[in-house]
């Protein structure tokens, strides 16, 4: 898949972000193209190799229907989780590296109902804030609204 200029992308694990620039660098003697991705969330800018990009699961933003979606999720009643920590962890963890939008929602949706009842481990809460950082910056960037209204609608929705 070929991005241009100005898409609105998502990077699995880091989060949503515009591709700004292709540039070419040379790395070791060998010249290689990169996306130059900005990602609303901290002004921060990634290169993403452009010959890694299905590997990376490099995917546009989602659109209106997925977005209702995504709130319909929030929205739900937490799904079954392993009671060992462990178990948890590396399965949410597995969620979040998916990439897949409806996943990460999940995970946010699930850590949020638990830490309410539970509270979190560190590791936990440090995966929560991780899976809502991705989430919002792909939000921000699909609803083209500020971060301050995502987070909004997220606490009115959890």
């Amino acid at each position: 898949m070929t991005f241009q200029i100005g898409d609105k992308v998502v990077y699995p694990m880091h989060g949503a972000g515009t591709i700004e620039a292709i540039e070419e660098k040379e790395i070791l003697g060998e010249k290689h193209r990169y996306y130059i991705m900005r990602m609303p969330i901290g002004d921060m800018k990634v290169m993403i190799p452009m010959n890694n990009v299905a590997e990376i699961g490099l995917r546009q933003t989602i659109g209106p229907v997925e977005i209702t979606q995504v709130y319909e999720i929030l929205r739900g009643e937490r799904t079954g989780m392993s009671q060992n920590w462990n178990r948890r962890y590396r399965a949410n963890m597995e969620k979040i590296k998916s990439g897949d939008v409806y996943e990460v929602a999940e995970v946010v949706r699930n850590l949020s109902i638990r830490d309410r009842e539970k509270g979190l481990s560190t590791g936990e809460r440090k995966m929560l804030d991780n899976a809502r950082q991705i989430l919002v910056s792909e939000l921000v960037l699909a609803q083209e609204v500020s971060e301050q209204e995502i987070h909004n609608t997220l606490e009115s929705l959890l």
